[in-house]
């Protein structure tokens, strides 16, 4: 079965994408065209019931960008829900809080990198939640 961008979530994907947020335009900006070491990421790209902020296909990779409204238990229990429907998709997930990419964009390529080359050298990834850069 194909989870990929159901087109009943094309409209809100789109609304995502023009209102995206300034840490969303930060990490995009770096992450777009092929930047980041030649793979290729998607925006707000649809999975099953989910929108996720970041998707590179060929690496099976979702990045997410946590705000302040992630700390509430609520949402934290629609993350989890959303992580395990991913890792049950074989999608290993990264999250980032916000005021990361705001203070060291570049620390938070870096994990990506990182992530990415430990996953390759292993041949195999692990769906992580990587420690906030301090």
């Amino acid at each position: 079965m194909n989870y990929s961008n159901h087109p009943a979530t094309k409209e809100y994907r789109q609304l995502l994408r023009r209102t995206e947020t300034p840490t969303e335009q930060m990490l995009w900006s770096r992450l777009k065209e092929k930047q980041l070491d030649g793979y290729r990421f998607r925006q707000q790209h649809g999975y099953g019931p989910y929108v996720l902020d970041f998707y590179c296909p060929s690496l099976r990779l979702c990045i997410e960008l946590d705000g302040d409204v992630h700390e509430e238990e609520r949402v934290r229990t629609k993350d989890e829900e959303r992580t395990e429907f991913l890792c049950e998709q074989r999608i290993h997930v990264l999250r980032f809080r916000n005021e990361d990419v705001e203070t060291d964009v570049d620390g938070v390529l870096n994990r990506i990198r990182e992530y990415i080359n430990n996953s390759i050298t292993q041949g195999k990834a692990v769906v992580q939640t990587p420690n906030p850069l301090t």
